[in-house]
C-alpha cells in the first residue's frame, strides 16, 4: 500500500511500511510533531491529530524513553474528528538523548529518527568549543551525522574574526561540515536546506539566543517560530518552549529544541571515539591497551602533547567527558539490575498466585 506523499516527505519508507504491516489494517502511521504534557500532536495522512497513549502502551513502558518522543513514528487509531490513540512506537533508527534533568538516572530522548544533528553556535560571541565537543559526542552516540552551523555571520565583525572562529571550531569538529549562515541576509541558508534534501530529518541543538528559531523561519519562509532579542548580558531567551517537528518546504523536516542549559551525557556508543578522533588515533600507539593517558609510560597521547602536536586542553576535555560517561554507565548498570530484580519478583508473585 502506497502512503501519501506527505508521509514520504516526512521520512516514511518501505521498511516502515513493513513494520506497520504487523498491525490491523485500520491502524495508520503518524509522526509525532510535539508533546503536550502527556498528549501528542501527530501528523498523519489525513492531517494533524490530537493523540493520547493507550493504557496498555503506558503500562508496558518501563521508562520515559519507551514513550513517544518528537520525531517518532507511531501506530495510531483514529477516532472521531481529529482525535486518536497511540498504540505503539515503531522501532527507532536513531535518537538524540541526554540524561534526564535532576538526580534520577534515566534516558531523556530529545528527538527520534534523526538523520543529522545541526550543532548551532552564534558568531556574535566567541564560540564555546567545549560545548561543541559535548554536542558532537551526543550526536555520534545517537547515530546521527553532525553538522556545525555558525549563525549571525553578519554580526561577526571583521572577516579575520570569522576565520579565527572557524579555525577554533574545526580544531575540535574534525572532518565535520561547518556552515556559515545569516538569517538576516540569507547567507548559507540554502546550504542547510541541501543537507535536508531527500526527506532527511534534522535536529537543531544549541544554547538560547544562538539563532535556532530565526534559522527555522529562514528555512520555512515564514514566522513559524517566535524570535526574541538576546538580553543585554549576552544570554539568550528561551523562545522555543518545547521540541517540535517542522516540515521544510522542498523536503525534509526539522526538530527545533529549547535552548539547553544543561546537557548531561548519556551512554556514548562510539560518540567519544568520533568526537575525539585525534586522541583515539594517537592512543593506538600507546604502550598499554588500557592507557588512560595520565602517567603511564609509553603514552603516545602525552608524548604528542609534549611535542606540541596535541593541545593539553583537548586531553583535559577528553578526561572530563570520559569520567562523566564512566559514572553514567555505572548508574545505568545499577538501574538495569534493579529493573531485572523487579521483573523477576513480578514473575515469582504471579507463579505463587497460580499455585494457590
Amino acid at each position: 500500500m502506497r502512503r501519501s506523499n506527505l508521509l514520504y516527505g516526512l521520512g516514511w519508507d518501505d521498511q516502515r511500511e513493513h513494520e506497520l504491516s504487523k498491525w490491523p489494517r485500520d491502524m495508520t502511521p503518524g509522526r509525532v510533531l510535539a508533546e503536550h504534557r502527556g498528549a501528542y500532536s501527530v501528523l498523519a495522512a489525513r492531517g494533524q491529530l490530537w493523540a493520547h497513549l493507550t493504557g496498555r502502551l503506558r503500562h508496558e513502558s518501563e521508562s520515559r524513553a519507551d514513550l513517544p518522543a518528537t520525531g517518532d513514528w507511531v501506530v495510531v487509531e483514529v477516532h472521531d474528528g481529529d482525535r486518536a490513540s497511540i498504540h505503539a512506537v515503531l522501532p527507532r533508527r536513531t535518537k538524540f538523548s541526554r540524561n534526564i534533568a535532576g538526580k534520577a538516572t534515566d534516558e531523556h530522548v530529545l528527538a527520534a529518527n534523526v538523520d543529522v544533528s545541526f550543532l548551532v553556535a552564534s558568531l556574535d560571541h566567541e564560540v564555546n568549543v567545549r560545548r561543541i565537543e559535548r554536542y558532537l559526542t551526543l550526536a555520534w552516540s545517537g547515530g546521527t551525522d553532525p553538522v556545525v552551523v555558525l549563525t549571525k555571520s553578519d554580526l561577526a565583525g571583521d572577516p579575520e574574526d570569522i576565520v579565527y572562529e572557524l579555525q577554533r571550531v574545526e580544531s575540535v569538529a574534525l572532518g565535520v561540515p561547518v556552515l556559515l549562515t545569516s538569517s538576516a541576509t540569507g547567507a548559507g541558508i540554502e546550504d542547510v536546506r541541501d543537507v535536508l534534501a531527500g526527506g532527511r530529518t534534522g535536529v537543531l541543538l544549541g544554547s538560547s539566543g544562538v539563532g535556532k528559531s530565526s534559522l527555522v523561519n529562514a528555512l520555512v519562509g515564514d514566522e513559524t517560530q517566535q524570535v526574541d532579542t538576546v538580553r543585554s548580558d549576552g544570554k539568550g531567551r528561551h523562545t522555543t518552549s518545547r521540541r517540535e517537528l517542522i516540515p521544510v518546504p522542498g523536503g525534509g523536516v526539522l526538530v527545533d529544541t529549547p535552548g539547553l542549559r544543561g546537557l548531561k551525557m548519556w551512554a556514548d556508543g562510539d560518540g567519544m571515539e568520533n568526537a575525539f578522533a585525534d586522541v583515539t588515533e594517537l592512543s593506538l600507539d600507546c604502550k598499554f591497551n588500557d592507557c588512560r593517558h595520565e602517567t603511564e609510560p609509553g603514552c603516545a597521547v602525552l608524548y604528542a602533547i609534549a611535542e606540541g602536536a596535541l593541545q593539553e586542553e583537548r586531553l583535559h576535555d577528553w578526561r572530563k567527558l570520559q569520567r562523566e560517561l564512566e559514572y553514567q554507565r555505572s548508574k545505568q548498570d545499577q538501574r538495569l539490575a534493579l529493573r531485572r530484580r523487579q521483573h523477576w519478583k513480578k514473575i515469582e508473585n504471579s507463579v505463587r498466585q497460580v499455585s494457590w
